[in-house]
């Protein structure tokens, strides 16, 4: 009686156990899925355009769920086997194989393609200001930003004048001869010019005789017009979308799985079998034995670690949408051991003549927020704005950046090696900078991650008679056409640790 109660109550047990599995494989969870594409996939892989590998934005929908876990798992394999889609794409990427991944569950593979699957949430322009935007107008901004930003503000003086409204105060014949050619403007003996070119110390600008009548009648309606704002109706970025985008069944999961403990815990308290007492103890310190070394080797992993930093400097503004090269503020990344930090100087390079930011924002206060940043930059080395000279006597202020990426001691790792060298770009490692509006770790950090990528890349012999001799030898040993860094002796502990 006891022997058919405990088979049913087993019976049970498994099966709420595949229940759950299943219900949670349902559905992938986004939030994960981001999270391991951004570690194993984003190297290679954007969403929306072609990287090193194809974009991956809805990727399901162009192949089934089965041929893409296998595919992941296993590329070579699945090549290997015949498959015609896996031999074209590994042909039309010039035949370089993707990583495999066998240690992806088939959940890890499901939340990878859910995060892949998510649409961003779109976000609107108010309709009053899109109607109220004249094309002219447009272009005028897109010429003004491009060619006199640097140094003109619409409402107060930079390098030169203010220009709002400048079209009230001169003559359009006159402003249209200034630009094209404001020294020969000067030369004619105008007044005008004259005293302009004197109120600003004798600094001549740039004549624009590549502008058409257009164009610039395009930049006068802009000064008259100024920005017109933008204000976002849904505030919902695609970090906040993929934020709220859990399984909706992952509940029953977790309820699923408080049933097979609870249950495990009865069978256990009402059997007298001191057996599968022994066994359950003997499971249970397995179990605990487990997940206590699980946490242990995690210990130092600092992955996704993001502090806040004393000025908010955006990356995605700075790297990604003004497209200023990372080697620009961390010039020693080619030739040093360490990236460096850039000096406040290096800021205000551009600084000098940004004073506030003009780029897309959802609010009045969003612009504040990031003028103040900017300003911060200012009271560290004593710049004032108004008058564009450094303050006398001024006591500087170091700017005490936290410090993301943190080797232990015991490592030795050498950026110009890797980037100079190697030719390796700065998101191989750092991951995609140019999307982060605060910089976090993007990758684990480990001796397993370092050792992973030296046994997958091949030796770039590019130009390099050095190794040329090397590389024959030790393809012929190792018996492979291409010889990858740990066969060169990438695997040697004393390369990192001495």
């Amino acid at each position: 009686m006891q022997s058919s109660t405990l088979k049913k109550l087993l019976t049970g047990l498994s099966f709420l156990f595949l229940l759950s599995i299943n219900l949670s494989a349902q559905q992938g969870d986004a939030v994960n899925g981001k999270k391991l594409y951004n570690a194993n996939c984003a190297a290679c892989h954007k969403l929306d355009k072609k990287l090193i590998g194809p974009p991956l934005k809805g990727v399901s929908e162009k192949r089934n769920r089965e041929w893409l876990h296998s595919w992941i798992r296993d590329n070579n394999a699945l090549r290997a086997s015949g498959d015609k889609d896996a031999i074209d794409i590994f042909k039309e990427y010039n035949g370089m194989p993707m990583i495999a991944y066998p240690q992806f569950s088939d959940q890890d593979i499901d939340d990878i393609l859910a995060y892949t699957d998510d649409k961003p949430v779109a976000v609107k322009e108010d309709v009053a200001s899109s109607q109220a935007a004249d094309p002219k107008v447009a272009l005028g901004k897109k010429l003004f930003q491009a060619n006199c930003a640097a140094c003109h503000k619409l409402d107060k003086k930079l390098i030169g004048p203010a220009l709002a409204n400048v079209a009230d105060k001169r003559s359009k014949e006159w402003l249209h001869a200034w630009i094209k050619d404001n020294n020969a403007l000067r030369a004619s003996g105008d007044k005008d010019a004259i005293d302009i070119f004197n109120e600003f110390n004798g600094m001549p600008m740039t004549p624009y005789p590549q502008f058409s009548e257009d164009d610039i009648d395009a930049i006068l309606a802009y000064t008259s017009v100024g920005d017109v704002k933008q204000v976002a109706t849904t505030q919902a970025a695609e970090s906040n979308m993929v934020a709220t985008s859990k399984s909706s069944t992952a509940w029953i999961s977790y309820l699923v799985v408080f049933v097979i403990l609870l249950l495990a815990a009865w069978v256990f308290i009402a059997s007298n079998s001191g057996f599968l007492k022994i066994v359950t103890t003997i499971f249970v310190m397995l179990l605990g034995t487990y997940i206590l070394f699980e946490a242990l080797f995690k210990i130092g992993v600092d992955q996704d670690y993001q502090p806040i930093q004393p000025i908010a400097f955006d990356h995605k503004i700075h790297a990604g949408d003004n497209k200023i090269d990372c080697e620009y503020c961390h010039s020693s990344a080619k030739n040093s051991k360490t990236s460096g930090i850039p000096s406040v100087n290096v800021c205000m390079n551009c600084h000098k003549s940004i004073s506030e930011y003009t780029g897309p924002v959802k609010s009045e206060k969003e612009k504040e927020f990031y003028d103040t940043e900017i300003h911060k930059i200012y009271d560290a080395i004593g710049w004032d704005p108004e008058k564009l000279v450094y303050k006398e006597n001024y006591e500087q202020k170091p700017i005490k950046w936290v410090r993301v990426h943190n080797l232990p001691d015991f490592v030795y790792y050498n950026h110009s090696q890797h980037v100079t060298v190697a030719g390796l770009e700065c998101q191989e490692c750092h991951g995609p900078v140019e999307e982060m509006e605060e910089v976090y770790q993007y990758s684990p950090l480990t001796m397993n991650w370092c050792l992973e990528c030296h046994i997958e890349t091949n030796v770039d012999l590019k130009g390099n008679e050095y190794y040329a001799k090397i590389h024959d030898e030790l393809a012929k040993k190792f018996g492979v056409e291409q010889v990858t860094i740990a066969q060169l002796g990438g695997k040697e502990c004393g390369k990192c640790h001495y």
